[in-house]
């Protein structure tokens, strides 16, 4: 990542990096005095003691919905705001109001019973069943995985597995869906074993690291084998507009990019 405050936050090595692995990391995204902030509305909301281990009986606990000032300010800093118009283009994204869902993991040896590759459907969520849920070639819904870290995570501490170029293997599954795409249950009947070849990447890094996904990267949790509660937000990046992302235009906006070689 670029550190000049002047230049565009993604190089183009970053932007071919997104392009071929289907994310990119950015540092110091927001500042870490958000993530402090942002901490203490979710140890609140939790009514746990960060300072008492004995109270972190579950391995995860899922929080959604934050909306307070250091959540919005996070997701909309001007570092980021750029990077979004950079991958999906400018006017065609529209700015977060809350952080979504924090799926906040503690230390444990207990099976969290959330893990598994999938990738984030994006419409069709007003089904009780989430397997149900759907995703098309256009991404309906969600133009970009977002992975914001509220708190330091290293390589113990539940981070996000990434299949890397993964979102070209989805793209050529949902290019036969036409616009009613697949549900989870559809794209999860093979295992999404077709990425299962791909190298991985761990989503570590410092409080205020922002990882920014394409919506068809293949991706899992994990266990939390370290000694500190992981605190991390995946909200999408929605589109401006219903059609989420046309993959007959713009071919060369990144996002587009990604998955244009696996369809065409």
């Amino acid at each position: 990542m670029q550190d000049d405050s002047s230049a565009p936050p993604l190089s183009a090595r970053d932007i071919e990096f997104f392009v071929q692995n289907g994310f990119v990391r950015i540092d110091r995204a927001f500042p870490r005095a958000f993530a402090d902030a942002g901490r203490s509305f979710l140890w609140r909301a939790l009514n746990l003691d960060p300072a008492d281990p004995a109270g972190w009986t579950r391995p995860v606990i899922r929080l959604d919905q934050f909306g307070q000032e250091p959540f919005v300010a996070a997701a909309n800093t001007p570092r980021l705001c750029a990077a979004f118009d950079q991958l999906v283009g400018g006017g065609r994204w529209l700015p977060r109001h809350t952080l979504g869902t924090f799926p906040v993991r503690f230390p444990s040896r207990e099976d969290p019973g959330d893990i598994g590759w999938h990738v984030d459907m994006s419409f069709g969520t007003d089904s009780p069943d989430f397997m149900e849920w759907r995703i098309n070639l256009h991404s309906r819904g969600r133009a970009l995985l977002m992975l914001f870290l509220f708190s330091d995570i290293g390589i113990d501490d539940a981070p996000t597995r990434i299949r890397c170029g993964s979102q070209r293997t989805i793209a050529r599954q949902l290019i036969s869906a036409g616009e009613e795409g697949l549900t989870l249950r559809e794209l999860a009947a093979t295992g999404f074993s077709e990425s299962a070849h791909l190298p991985e990447a761990l989503a570590t890094g410092e409080a205020g690291t922002v990882y920014l996904c394409h919506p068809f990267l293949v991706h899992s949790a994990q266990s939390h084998r370290g000694d500190t509660p992981r605190f991390l937000a995946q909200p999408p990046l929605q589109p401006r507009g219903r059609n989420g992302i046309a993959y007959g235009d713009d071919a060369m906006l990144p996002v587009v990019r990604a998955v244009r070689e696996a369809i065409v």
